[in-house]
């Protein structure tokens, strides 16, 4: 059976891009004050969980997430398609 995954990461596709070029479209063209609401909100979650990691790790938050990402890129890469897909999500259910 063919592998399909590469015609979804197209940004030029037939089915409009990948989740991250769909999330900058939404972003750009969307209600300002929503976008600033939505990334305010991720922003403060992030800062969340760097100040848990800082607290489980140490310091060296950027070696940590380095090191991770290396042993776990697929997974990161699946969550990170994933977050766009919610953020992209949250911001087009408040919009008009």
């Amino acid at each position: 059976m063919a592998n399909y995954a590469a015609l979804f990461e197209d940004e030029d596709d037939l089915f409009g891009g990948t989740p991250k070029s769909k999330f900058m479209d939404v972003v750009f063209n969307a209600n300002n004050d929503i976008v600033r609401q939505e990334l305010a909100n991720f922003i403060d979650k992030v800062a969340i969980m760097e100040q848990m990691l800082e607290d489980h790790v140490g310091e060296d938050i950027n070696g940590a997430i380095e090191q991770y990402y290396f042993q776990h890129q697929d997974d990161c890469d699946t969550k990170a398609k994933s977050l766009y897909v919610e953020l992209t999500g949250a911001v087009l259910s408040q919009s008009e």
